[in-house]
């Protein structure tokens, strides 16, 4: 069985003798060569330059067995395909070139039909790795959510508060509707070049799905996640992860994706328990593990599997992004335990 089927065959729930492995970030800022890389290109110059975003997306994969490849490049590249671009403050973080506040604005972003030709450098990124891979790993495309761009776009950039989003929701819901929707169909449209490009499974980031009221999550974000789903190709592999939102767990499952991705403050194996037979759970390590020893690692990665004996539909990975300061000894001992359990 090779990584790709591994990976196929958890997320339609079927059994193995392990979970297949990737983890979240897992190209980036922990690995030295990533690094050296990145002291030759600006982020943005490797994200758009597809030869650039095909070895960063590979680096781990050398280096670790893997089981399968998720694409480099950023969320924000949909709000730059609508007019709005980013870049990253000196300080940390992200900051827009402008603030979303007016009808007229939401009204002057790009159509959807935009997005395939303004990210074809992404189309092109995969259809390399697409050639690379040759079959061995599973590749994954990726987006954020609308709910979670809504964020970016209308704070201007990364926040704490998310006070001008929740204001917005709460006092102009015919405003908020309309840039969401106008968000979903370019997200359904990026999606569809994705899988088109030769994405094995698509991993849909609602990282900030968590800071609005539990009641609330269904109308400012998940109604759209459903939307995009209900759109792109039945049963095609779509992966939902969305921090922070245990009580929504249930809802998230019935909205037609295949993998529910777990945050580490979770007990994966409850999880497992209610949730449909149908769904499978990915996760769900906490992500500061890595920054420990690789003695903690095997101790927690084996309690981890054990914890799920006898379940199928599990794709291990962690229950948020690796850090920058993770160590490799590390991540090798979780790859590691994962790969040699039984």
């Amino acid at each position: 069985m090779t990584s790709r089927e591994r990976f196929l065959a958890a997320c339609a729930c079927e059994k193995l003798d392990r979970p297949p492995l990737w983890v979240m970030r897992q190209a980036g800022r922990y690995l030295p060569e990533y690094r050296a890389l990145k002291a030759k290109s600006s982020f943005l110059e490797m994200v758009r330059t597809p030869e650039l975003a095909m070895e960063v997306t590979l680096q781990p994969l050398r280096r670790f067995a893997l089981d399968a490849a998720i694409l480099f490049s950023d969320i924000l590249v949909i709000p730059e395909a609508l007019g709005q671009g980013y870049r990253f403050r000196e300080e940390g973080g992200i900051a827009m070139e402008y603030r979303l506040e007016t009808r007229a604005q939401v009204d002057a972003l790009a159509p959807a039909a935009a997005v395939p030709e303004r990210l074809q450098y992404v189309d092109a990124t995969l259809k390399l790795l697409k050639r690379e891979l040759a079959g061995k790993q599973a590749l994954l495309g990726f987006g954020g959510s609308p709910w979670t761009l809504a964020t970016y776009m209308v704070e201007g950039g990364s926040s704490e508060e998310f006070e001008r989003i929740k204001q917005l929701f709460y006092t102009d819901r015919a405003l908020f509707d309309a840039l969401l929707e106008k968000i979903t169909a370019a997200l359904i449209a990026y999606f569809q070049m994705q899988i088109q490009a030769g994405a094995d499974a698509i991993q849909i980031f609602d990282s900030w799905g968590g800071i609005i009221a539990g009641q609330d999550y269904e109308a400012a974000s998940l109604r759209w996640i459903r939307a995009i789903i209900a759109a792109l190709p039945r049963e095609f592999p779509i992966i939902l992860y969305a921090k922070g939102t245990a009580p929504q767990l249930t809802d998230q499952a019935f909205t037609g994706i295949r993998v529910l991705s777990v945050d580490w403050t979770n007990d994966l194996a409850i999880v497992r328990r209610t949730l449909p037979g149908n769904v499978a759970v990915q996760g769900n390590l906490d992500p500061v593990l890595l920054n420990t020893t690789p003695e903690i690692v095997r101790h927690e990665a084996s309690r981890l599997l054990e914890s799920m004996r006898g379940t199928s539909g599990h794709v291990f990975n962690l229950g948020h992004g690796i850090m920058p300061h993770a160590k490799l000894e590390c991540m090798q001992a979780l790859v590691d335990s994962v790969t040699a359990w039984r």
